[in-house]
């Protein structure tokens, strides 16, 4: 297989296609509404886009200038589906339009219920310093919903970012499969 150093054509035919078979898969993927949540905001797992409007969860794109920070910062990976370079978030949607949201250094109040591990913090893992969405009391807007991980306290949500604008929401998603 390897002479002076280097493999031979079959094998890097081999390496190539299977490069580019991967690629294609993913896409394919991709394209039939099947994401990939690595992040820790979710459980790990395949979620899949639905039609239904009262999934759980959504795919977003955060505007400016959440989606420049979270990017920069290496809270979102590169890729091609949103307007600046990076993949979007997947989050759990916790407020809907008429909910009551109160924000506080406690964490945030949906109708009154305080959600857990929703508490804002002042800095993220490597120390760079968080600014909180500020608190008061919110009653959700039409056209809006508020997004918050009760799975991981470390989430970048609407904690920081504040409501999310429908317009902002690439698609609904439900768990398929989850580790």
């Amino acid at each position: 297989m390897w002479k002076s150093g280097r493999p031979n054509r079959s094998a890097a035919r081999l390496i190539g296609g299977a490069a580019l078979a991967l690629v294609a898969i993913s896409a394919a993927a991709a394209f039939a509404g099947v994401r990939v949540n690595t992040s820790y905001s979710l459980p790990l797992g395949v979620y899949v886009a639905t039609d239904d409007s009262t999934a759980p969860l959504i795919e977003f794109c955060p505007v400016e200038p959440y989606a420049a920070e979270s990017s920069a910062r290496g809270y979102r990976s590169p890729g091609i589906a949103c307007p600046d370079g990076a993949v979007p978030l997947l989050k759990p949607v916790v407020a809907v339009a008429g909910d009551h949201v109160a924000t506080s250094a406690d964490g945030i109040r949906v109708n009154g219920r305080l959600l857990p591990n929703t508490a804002p913090l002042l800095q993220d893992a490597a120390g760079r310093s968080l600014h909180p969405w500020p608190f008061g009391p919110y009653i959700v807007e039409q056209g809006t919903v508020w997004v918050a991980s009760t799975y991981n306290r470390g989430s970048y949500d609407s904690r920081y970012m504040g409501p999310i604008r429908l317009f902002q929401v690439r698609a609904r998603l439900r768990p398929l499969w989850l580790l």
